[in-house]
């Protein structure tokens, strides 16, 4: 039975030669009891709809029809949780709850009110917490208080509006399985706006996309038929899922290419050299060691680094071992506060190592130089100067000896691959999330550094940016094959970008847990990659040893090994289909 109806729904914002139309005659049918994923890529209209939907925003033609009857505005039978949380600081969690029970059970008596408020923070795990305020909770913690808050006026569709975008991998799935527990225990009508294919995958009864702006409709649908309740892990072995995630993912990617600028870069970059800062190893520890360069480019040795807290010292990374081949592309991966950061920062010069040390190409490291790049979260850059002048602010620095015009090329040569070659002139403050860490990337490429250091670089971009984001980093790194490392916590942004996946154990104390070869062809594109038969194997392995970690576990050597083995079971099993194919 229908609960929701969308009819014919258009918005727009401005008029004349500022209007711009923002969602275009938007057609829904929404079942009680329906859970329902829409995804779309970043300014295509998503808050807008579901603030349409919640009757914050009146419709410019169309409307929402609730059982019946065209909605006017908000009402209690709409429960909203918006990415932001909006709590009040100087109450407590259990008192944020009660303001909109007190609101809209006004009639009811104060103890059933009560009962209502604790019914709902116990139910999303904050039972413990009741009483302290926002400052004091995490953000996954104050994500939970909205949703006890939504979920306490008892409404009957609850509509959520990317609630968890802005938090940790970890976080995000244990969230998710609330979402997923509310839904079969409240048997609540859910409409879940995400740019999270898996996460849209994991809820939703159907998952609906939405085109690019301006003017956007809804797009291709597709029908989850996944058994209830789903298990994350399992599913990465599912036929049906992984068809599935190609389908969706394929469509998107159709989508967003059409706002996408194909910039082709035939030329080599120009050929001038960049100025060195390093301070070289002693010859007797050269001769000594007698390494080749290509082979053992980047060392980390038995690195150690303390932090002195209130407490007393802090050991957040402990025995850290690891060697890099020239031009090899590793990603660290593991769970927030494992130290993945702290051992960027060590080999960048910005943190000196307690114990151990960081050799990069015979040298010592002791400080930062312009031999090594990095990328950080955001790029910061200078708002007030256009992307060519902030590349430039590098270039002219690392080649002095080079002329204007070597130098120009450069910083244009650079830009040019990222996408952004119509684009020199925009200042930082006109661009886009997803346009300035374009810039970011250019200038740390254009100082052409002997180790690119990147610090979840599109951690701060929705997921379907981000894919955009990392082909543009897969393409740029093609050119140079620069030696480099990525921290993230994205599971297939570290199988798509790595020659290695080196996963770490939890802090504190935290070291190499295991390192995985990905033996996947290059160049790599998210299309090709869903399509390789081995694909699902990798991503199962990384899985099972996020899981193997979550919670603060130690797991045994021999628990680790048999997580390897599984995969190479399952490539070689599917090789041994292949074959008898």
């Amino acid at each position: 039975m229908s609960i929701l109806k969308v009819s014919g729904l258009s918005k727009h914002f401005g008029e004349g030669e500022s209007r711009i139309d923002v969602l275009d005659n938007l057609f829904l049918d929404v079942e009680e009891g329906e859970f329902i994923a829409i995804l779309g890529f970043s300014g295509s209209g998503k808050t807008t709809l579901i603030s349409t939907l919640a009757g914050l925003i009146k419709p410019d033609e169309g409307g929402v029809i609730y059982r019946g009857k065209e909605i006017s505005g908000p009402g209690p039978e709409r429960g909203v949780v918006f990415q932001n949380y909006s709590l009040m600081p100087w109450l407590s969690v259990e008192a944020n709850v009660a303001l909109a029970v007190d609101q809209v059970f006004a009639k009811k008596r104060k103890k059933e009110r009560r009962e209502i408020v604790q019914k709902y923070v116990e139910m999303v795990g904050l039972d413990h917490a009741s009483d302290r305020k926002p400052a004091e909770l995490s953000g996954g913690m104050r994500q939970r208080v909205a949703i006890a808050r939504a979920l306490a006026i008892q409404p009957e569709i609850l509509l959520l509006d990317e609630p968890l975008s802005a938090l940790d991998a970890l976080t995000r799935a244990n969230l998710q399985d609330e979402f997923a527990k509310i839904h079969k225990q409240e048997k609540k009508t859910i409409i879940l706006i995400t740019n999270d294919v898996d996460e849209a995958i994991f809820l939703a009864d159907r998952v609906i996309t939405l085109t690019t702006g301006p003017g956007a409709t809804f797009g291709e649908e597709f029908k989850v038929d996944i058994p209830r309740p789903r298990d994350r892990t399992a599913m990465n072995s599912d036929k049906a899922y992984i068809k599935l995630r190609g389908e969706i993912t394929d469509c998107l990617m159709a989508e967003g290419e059409k706002r996408t600028k194909v910039v082709n870069v035939t030329s080599q970059a120009p050929n001038v050299v960049p100025i060195t800062r390093t301070a070289r190893l002693p010859g007797a520890y050269v001769n000594a060691s007698k390494s080749n360069r290509d082979h053992r480019y980047l060392e980390f040795s038995k690195i150690k680094k303390v932090f002195p807290t209130p407490k007393g010292p802090l050991t957040v990374v402990d025995d850290f071992d690891l060697k890099m081949n020239k031009g090899e592309f590793i990603t660290l991966i593991g769970h927030s506060g494992c130290g993945k950061s702290t051992v960027l920062s060590m080999a960048a010069g910005l943190l000196e190592a307690t114990e151990g040390g960081v050799i990069l190409d015979g040298a010592h490291l002791q400080h930062a130089g312009p031999d090594r790049a990095v990328v950080f979260q955001a790029p910061n850059l200078m708002p007030w100067m256009s992307a060519y002048e902030n590349v430039m602010l590098g270039v002219n620095q690392v080649y002095p000896k080079a002329s204007k015009a070597e130098r120009r090329d450069v910083g244009e040569y650079y830009l040019s691959i990222v996408g952004l070659g119509d684009d020199f002139h925009r200042s930082a403050a006109d661009m886009s999330n997803g346009m300035r860490q374009r810039v970011g990337i250019a200038r740390a490429f254009a100082l052409s550094p002997k180790l690119l250091l990147l610090d979840e670089p599109f951690g701060m971009l929705d997921s379907l940016t981000r894919w955009e984001l990392q082909d543009v980093l897969m393409k740029v790194w093609k050119q140079t094959k620069v030696t480099a490392i990525c921290v993230t916590h994205d599971v297939d942004e570290a199988i798509l970008l790595a020659d290695r996946v080196v996963m770490m154990s939890n802090g504190p104390s935290a070291k190499v847990g295991n390192i995985m070869k990905v033996d996947l062809p290059r160049p790599r594109s998210r299309k090709a990659l869903l399509e390789h038969p081995d694909y699902y194997a990798y991503r199962e392995e990384l899985l099972e040893f996020l899981d193997a970690y979550e919670g603060g576990a130690d797991p045994s050597e021999e628990q680790l090994e048999q997580i390897k083995q599984r995969r190479a079971t399952r490539v070689s099993r599917q090789d041994s289909a292949e074959d008898a194919a």
